[in-house]
C-alpha cells in the first residue's frame, strides 16, 4: 500500500491534461467548443477562401472564428482542418502569401540584398506568411531590435546597387520618430539603395485581423498602459510578465495561417520591399 499516493512525477508529467491536440477535418454538423471564448456549436459553415468556420449554438445563435487550434472535441483539444473534398490536390497550389507554390524546389542562393524587420514578433509573421517566396528568392530577412540602430546596421552593411536593403517599421506614420529616422536615410547618399516603409499600428498585433482572436475592432489601450499588455488584460490572457506576452503573442500568430488573416496595410508593405530587393 502506497501511503503516500502516486508519484506526480512518474509517467509524462509534462503532457497537457487534456492531451494533446490532434488535426480534425471540420465536417459539418460536428460539435466542438472553441476555448478562448467557450462558444460550444455545431459546425454549420466553413470558408476556405478565409479559412474560418461558423458555429451554431442550441439557441440559433452563430459566430464565426479561424480553422486552426483553440477547439475541443468531446473534451479533447483538435486542430481544425477545412474538410477534404473529392478532387482536391494532394498539396498546396498556394503558399501562405498567395503565390503560387512552387513544390520541391531547392531555396536560393542567398542574395546579396537583405530585408531588415524591426522587432521580434514582426520578423516571425513575416517568417509565417512570406518564408516560402523568400527562401525561393533567396532574401534573407534579418531582426532588427530598434529602428534607432538602423544607421549603424546600415555602415555595416553597406547598400549599393547590388545589396540593396528593404526595412519594415512599426508605427511609420508622419511626425513619428520613425518617419524621421527614414527621412534621414532616404536623404543620405545610401538612400536610393534603401527603401524603408512600415505599417501604421502601434503594434505588429493589430496587423493581425481581430477577427482571428474574437474580437470585432483592437481595444483602444491607454497611454499609460503598455498596448500589449493592455490587449492581454482585454482579452483575459495572463499578462504580468514578458513571459506572458510571449505566450499571448504565440496564440495570435497560432491564428494566422494565411494573407487572408493579415490587413491590407501590411501585405502591402511586405510586397513593396520583396520587389524591391529582389528587383
Amino acid at each position: 500500500m502506497d501511503r503516500y499516493g502516486t508519484d506526480v512525477l512518474s509517467g509524462d508529467w509534462r503532457a497537457p491534461r487534456r492531451g494533446r491536440a490532434a488535426e480534425a477535418a471540420a465536417d459539418p454538423g460536428l460539435v466542438v467548443e472553441e476555448v478562448m471564448t467557450d462558444f460550444v456549436g455545431e459546425i454549420v459553415a466553413v470558408d476556405r477562401d478565409l479559412d474560418t468556420l461558423t458555429l451554431e449554438d442550441r439557441r440559433g445563435k452563430r459566430r464565426t472564428f479561424p480553422l486552426g487550434p483553440g477547439f475541443l472535441l468531446e473534451g479533447r483539444p483538435v486542430i481544425l482542418k477545412p474538410p477534404a473534398r473529392a478532387g482536391a490536390p494532394a498539396r498546396p497550389t498556394r503558399t501562405a502569401s498567395g503565390s503560387v507554390a512552387v513544390h520541391d524546389a531547392r531555396a536560393r542562393v542567398a542574395r546579396a540584398s537583405r530585408i531588415f524587420v524591426e522587432g521580434r514578433h514582426d520578423a516571425e509573421l513575416v517568417e509565417k506568411v512570406w518564408g516560402d517566396d523568400l527562401r525561393i528568392e533567396g532574401v534573407v530577412v534579418e531582426y532588427l531590435d530598434g529602428v534607432d540602430d538602423l544607421a549603424e546596421h546600415l555602415r555595416d552593411f553597406r547598400p549599393g546597387p547590388e545589396r540593396r536593403v528593404g526595412v519594415l517599421v512599426d508605427h511609420l506614420v508622419p511626425g513619428s520618430k520613425e518617419s524621421r529616422i527614414a527621412q534621414a536615410v532616404a536623404s543620405s547618399p545610401v538612400g536610393k539603395h534603401v527603401l524603408i516603409v512600415g505599417h501604421p499600428y502601434v503594434d505588429v498585433w493589430a496587423a493581425v485581423k481581430p477577427g482571428r482572436v474574437g474580437l470585432e475592432r483592437w481595444p483602444d489601450v491607454p497611454r499609460s498602459i503598455e498596448w500589449k499588455k493592455g490587449v492581454c488584460q482585454h482579452l483575459g490572457w495572463p499578462h504580468r510578465d514578458q513571459a506572458d506576452i510571449a505566450r499571448a503573442w504565440k496564440q495570435i500568430l497560432g491564428r494566422v495561417g494565411s494573407f487572408h488573416d493579415l490587413e491590407p496595410a501590411l501585405l502591402g508593405r511586405v510586397e513593396e520591399l520583396i520587389d524591391f530587393v529582389t528587383g
